[in-house]
């Protein structure tokens, strides 16, 4: 480390001008970190510097300008500063000029020194008849000569300009007013303490170099600017060739392992060479010439022994002339060929790693014309590489985020079902972009009904994922208990609160503390008996319905706030009758079709689709309503779910109003019986059914009030439903030996496969399930 005194410097080089110190005021300036800078020469920044010395005037001022990538300025009036080290040596420091443009602490005679001896560019000062009065090292090399060749000499004649007398107009224009030339080259007029003007002082770079600074830094904008902008691997590296070529190379060739393409850890190095190789991108400057050993997505291992093989071997960059002649083409005929055909003669190969692992190989080639490989092309080249491994690391992680957080989507989500006797259902799910949060349920309730469920987590990513599968837990346990919709929503609102506030209680450095926990879900329950619908909605697009002839509505009622919300208007049920064949149609915003602003589609587009031929399967109009809708790449998940309702056939429900008297008990024992004998019941599953029917009416007819209803219902399972006025919740107990009553839910509940409750606006109805044996010449 370098010891400094007082404010501290931009950055700090030695006497050949390499970075040795680099502040972090440094870094925001020109973009780059200090590991891309450190041990590399400042030269490239001060190309078009500008330098001001003043012999008599106290104190001197040394003022240099920055330039980033693009040719702006980003720091102007820098001063320069020599800094001693431990062992005796200088150093040279770069310092922001004071607010109040106050003058360098330190002396003229040090800085003088440190300008003329190691600045490496030519610093001239002219008197004011244009003489060459000092010079400095550099400049003396230049030249070509000893300072004595040049001194009191003109600048035009010292050095072949053309045209000259341009050259002797503009530094006598910077003489005469004093200001700088944004020309060829820069020039300031210094002056005396009271102003005078004593002369010009210019500095001069080497064409060439400047030039080829100039290139370099613009490859760099280039790759800066295009590579890194996209979470995509494949881009990167397409972004990557499109930055090199034809600007710093003929052609380009990016091979990645091919396991990082799938997201997966990157091997450490060395690379074993039997680990294939993705052919990613792929770009050659003149089309005519575009001849590729592989196809782009071609995976195969490098054959050995070859450069390619070598650097990923060993890590090291090879810079290789080609020729007919080349014996290593022999091991790869395929390169071999399109290396001939395509007229390069020099290779540069540059691999791609990161903390120690190998992510891929850069092959960059040069025709004759271009030249051969340098030193600082291999400089520039490992920098880029650098910069681009970390860009392909960034996106190998989102890939693999990506890719578990719908793994585990596609596992939380049901498995495929057929379809129910009373829906015929179809669904659609598209994984969007940056999504992995959406999830469709089909489930059947208690009484022959079937819940609908469409909804979607804001948010992307394993924590999105995971938040899904929650919330469709806490679905399915709280329709179990078989609550209304809305009432299901808003316990549901419930729980998505309490995660949110796990999620807020999260350490501060968590990143998923900051991520908001919203979301979305539309629960729909269909009744075929009653032929209704039942639908609640929390911040979700409102349900299509298709009638058979081909019509459609909006199904639009008030919805309640997203989940997760704690304010907002209470949740709302509605229930509306459905005509046998109708189309239930529940979605996402993400499916229908985008603006030209941006914003989602009107739900006109999916009523076109839905009234066009209704009578086709549901899948095919599912199917259909992706082609016809889904366009590019959406970011959130598209999700479409259809239904057509269908009716339970009027012999597979039986009803009877019974008194309110304790004979009512024995009158639901022979009904049921003669029921159950005229549907084909198994003597075993009858009988069971009359304890639970003689059970469930006496419990109505002793604690609840009149009317009393009994009804069953053969379908998917035998179901049998007591109804009455009463408000008093039944209790499952469990007697004692020498108790007389209290056994009648307990019995039901070890007779029945379950038991449950439905409250509803005019008493309650408690109601049980039987499996149904299978019948001859049916499967389950």
């Amino acid at each position: 480390m370098i010891a400094v005194a007082g404010d501290d410097p931009l950055m700090v080089v030695d006497g050949s001008g390499i970075v040795v110190q680099w502040s972090r005021q440094a870094e925001a300036l020109l973009g780059r970190g200090a590991d891309e800078v450190l041990g590399r020469s400042i030269t490239p920044w001060l190309t078009r510097a500008t330098a001001v010395t003043d012999q008599q005037a106290e104190p001197i001022r040394n003022e240099v300008a920055l330039y980033d990538a693009s040719g702006h300025v980003v720091a102007k009036d820098l001063r320069v500063r020599p800094l001693p080290r431990q062992d005796g040596s200088l150093v040279w420091g770069l310092f922001q000029a004071p607010a109040d443009g106050a003058p360098a602490p330190d002396g003229n005679t040090v800085v003088l020194e440190a300008l003329f001896t190691r600045v490496p560019v030519g610093l001239y000062f002219l008197d004011m008849g244009l003489h060459i009065a000092a010079a400095n090292v550099a400049a003396q090399t230049m030249c070509g000569g000893t300072l004595e060749r040049i001194l009191g000499r003109r600048l035009t004649d010292a050095y072949e300009f053309s045209p000259p007398g341009e050259v002797e107009a503009m530094l006598r224009a910077v003489l005469d007013s004093g200001a700088p030339s944004p020309r060829r080259v820069v020039y300031v007029s210094p002056r005396d303490r009271h102003g005078a003007i004593l002369g010009v002082a210019a500095v001069l770079v080497a064409a060439g170099d400047r030039e080829r600074a100039l290139a370099s830094l613009r490859v760099w904008g280039s790759v800066r600017e295009r590579v890194g902008q996209t979470l995509d691997v494949l881009a990167t590296c397409r972004d990557l060739v499109e930055a090199l070529v034809p600007g710093f190379a003929d052609a380009a060739v990016v091979e990645v392992v091919d396991a990082v393409v799938r997201g997966e850890e990157p091997p450490l190095a060395p690379l074993d060479q039997g680990v294939p190789l993705r052919r990613v991108a792929f770009r050659h400057g003149d089309v005519e010439q575009q001849v590729q050993a592989h196809p782009v997505d071609d995976v195969r291992a490098l054959p050995f022994p070859t450069p390619y093989a070598q650097t990923l071997a060993d890590l090291k960059p090879r810079v290789v002339p080609l020729g007919p002649d080349t014996p290593w083409l022999a091991a790869d005929p395929l390169r071999a060929r399109a290396i001939r055909a395509s007229g390069v003669r020099a290779l540069l190969v540059m691999p791609l790693t990161l903390y120690g692992t190998v992510i891929g190989l850069i092959s960059l080639y040069r025709t004759e014309h271009a030249g051969a490989f340098d030193e600082k092309d291999v400089a520039l080249a490992k920098e880029v590489a650098d910069y681009t491994a970390l860009c392909i690391n960034d996106a190998r992680h989102y890939t693999r985020e990506h890719t578990i957080a719908t793994t585990i989507q596609r596992h939380l989500l049901p498995p495929w079902r057929p379809s129910d006797p009373t829906l015929e259902t179809a669904t659609l799910l598209v994984p969007g972009s940056q999504g992995a949060g959406g999830w469709v349920d089909i489930f059947a309730l208690p009484n022959a009904r079937t819940a609908l469920v469409v909804g979607e987590v804001a948010g992307q990513g394993i924590h999105t994922a995971t938040t899904m599968g929650q919330l469709r837990t806490a679905i399915h346990t709280l329709a179990a208990l078989d609550v209304d919709p809305d009432e299901l929503l808003a316990r549901l609102n419930d729980t998505a609160t309490r995660l949110a506030s796990e999620r807020a209680a999260l350490p501060t450095g968590d990143p998923l503390r900051h991520q908001p926990l919203t979301a979305s879900c539309a629960y729909a329950v269909y009744d075929p008996i009653a032929r209704t619908c039942t639908i609640a909605r929390a911040d979700h697009p409102p349900p299509v319905i298709t009638h058979p002839d081909g019509t459609t509505e909006i199904f639009d009622h008030p919805s309640g706030p997203p989940l997760g919300s704690t304010e907002g208007p209470p949740f709302a049920a509605t229930t509306v009758g459905v005509t046998e064949g109708s189309i239930l149609a529940l979605h996402t915003v993400s499916l229908l079709p985008s603006c030209p602003s941006g914003r989602p589609g009107k739900v006109d587009s999916l009523r076109e689709v839905l009234g066009d031929r209704p009578e086709r399967p549901v899948q095919e109009i599912c199917d259909d309503a992706l082609y016809r809708l889904h366009g590019d790449n959406r970011p959130t998940d598209t999700i479409l779910l259809l239904a057509r309702t269908r009716a339970i056939p009027a012999d597979e429900v039986a009803v009877w109003h019974l008194d309110h008297h304790p004979s009512a008990a024995g009158t639901a024992r022979t009904r049921a019986r003669e029921q159950l004998a005229t549907w084909g019941v198994d003597d075993e599953t009858a009988y069971a059914t009359e304890v639970i029917v003689s059970e469930l009416v006496t419990n109505a007819v002793r604690y609840g009030s009149p009317p009393v209803r009994l009804r069953i219902i053969k379908h998917r399972v035998l179901t049998c439903e007591v109804q009455d006025t009463g408000a008093l919740a039944p209790r499952l107990r469990h007697a004692r030996t020498v108790d007389e009553g209290g056994r009648g839910l307990f019995i039901c509940a070890q007779l029945a496969q379950t038991w449950g409750v439905r409250y509803t606006s005019d008493g309650k109805t408690v109601w049980t399930e039987q499996p149904l044996p299978l019948q001859p010449g049916r499967s389950g």
